[in-house]
């Protein structure tokens, strides 16, 4: 029983703080629009706050394989909480570049406590007994039910009240989280990495992620989606909001998709172990990408985003489970964080570049062309697991070696 209450916490802490993520998510480029009218800024705070998110994931990965998730989890959250709500309680004194601060140290402490998380799920899930590729399922349906709350939840809030007090619901669910595990979670660290140095344990997660050409196919592609996500979901789709004038919209769009996503979870939670893999990771990203960016690019109407965010998530629902199910088969309990991390830090390091590309672009030649350009762009990358065969890999299931658990994510869109 307290093997399934402890996996239960964990869900429910990451679930609680991946709430306060999606409205954050909103509120901070609402807010940085707001005050400063600015694409290009708005573009600078998402890549200061994910490029420490990205260098934190793949630096921690040794150092949590080593002494656990832990406290690594319960630190990073209840810090985060502290220089989230340090940003609308400060701002008016700190000016843009103490908002850059504030903004990088809580992406950083968010790639810590996310990897964390990560790490400890598969042992996590592997005691209470929860078959793995339903865990993975379940994970992934939380997550889009976290989209589904919080990012009309942030959308309202924002209109009712401001982008900075939806900043400190933000704090609070880090500090819900925090508690969470520290009373309730339970994972002694891996025995075969506690006395490994850390340059040698680091080189060995990318040795691993170089030397398995499914894995690096789906880093590559993750970096080029996630970059084309961040751009849209970061600055495009804000901008394109606010030429509209309301931030529901953001929120009502964010709800469809997640709504689709959740939807989709259950369907395919139910077949996940006869699910053929390619062709729903295939399809999913070809309606899940590049026709959110099209419409938009193309129309102004609010019930088309909501119909093409709806659909997109029923198409994106398979997507993270099918690669948690493909990492945790793969990767041995004693790499899994610093593998995790290595994978999440390159397939991540679009998140940054994409605020940077997105604001860059919308600056130039406007929002309505920036996003059919990055479009195009999405459905090109998204069309390659037609044509090279290692993607064929992803119907493979491989069984799960002695020392292995069995399930690892892609952002949500």
């Amino acid at each position: 029983m307290k093997h399934r209450t402890a996996f239960v916490a964990l869900l429910t802490a990451d679930t609680i703080s991946a709430v306060g993520t999606r409205m954050s998510a909103l509120a901070l480029p609402w807010f940085v629009l707001a005050t400063t009218g600015s694409p290009t800024r708005a573009g600078i705070v998402a890549f200061v706050e994910m490029l420490p998110y990205v260098l934190a994931a793949a630096a921690g990965g040794p150092l949590l394989d080593r002494i656990g998730g832990r406290r690594f989890s319960v630190g990073a959250d209840a810090v985060s909480a502290l220089a989230i709500a340090a940003v609308p309680l400060l701002h008016d004194r700190i000016g843009f570049g103490g908002l850059l601060v504030l903004v990088g140290v809580a992406g950083g402490l968010r790639g810590f406590s996310d990897t964390a998380k990560e790490a400890m799920f598969p042992r996590v899930a592997e005691r209470s007994q929860v078959e793995m590729t339903r865990a993975a399922g379940l994970q992934d349906g939380l997550h889009r039910m976290a989209t589904l709350l919080g990012a009309p939840a942030g959308g309202a809030l924002i209109a009712v009240l401001d982008a900075p007090t939806v900043l400190l619901f933000d704090a609070a669910t880090f500090a819900v989280s925090a508690l969470l595990v520290l009373l309730l979670v339970r994972v002694p660290p891996p025995a075969e990495a506690a006395d490994e140095p850390y340059l040698p344990a680091l080189r060995a997660g990318l040795a691993f992620v170089r030397g398995n050409p499914l894995v690096m196919a789906i880093v590559v592609m993750l970096f080029a989606t996630n970059l084309f996500d961040a751009a849209y979901n970061s600055v495009l789709l804000p901008l394109w909001a606010t030429l509209i004038g309301s931030p529901v919209v953001l929120g009502l769009a964010s709800a469809s998709l997640g709504l689709g996503a959740v939807l989709g979870n259950i369907v395919f939670t139910a077949y996940a172990p006869r699910a053929p893999r390619w062709a729903l990771f295939t399809f999913g990203f070809l309606v899940g990408g590049a026709p959110r960016f099209l419409v938009t690019g193309l129309s102004d109407e609010f019930w088309l985003l909501y119909a093409v965010s709806f659909v997109a998530g029923l198409g994106v629902a398979a997507i993270n489970p099918i690669l948690g199910a493909v990492s945790y088969e793969r990767v041995p309990p004693h790499m899994m964080a610093r593998v995790q991390g290595v994978a999440t830090a390159v397939s991540w390091a679009g998140i940054p570049l994409g605020g940077l590309l997105g604001g860059s672009l919308a600056g130039v030649v406007g929002v309505h062309a920036a996003l059919l350009v990055l479009g195009v762009l999405y459905l090109a990358v998204t069309l390659v697991p037609l044509f090279r065969p290692v993607w064929r890999e992803l119907d493979v299931r491989p069984a799960a070696p002695a020392d292995s658990p069995r399930v690892a994510e892609q952002p949500v869109p």
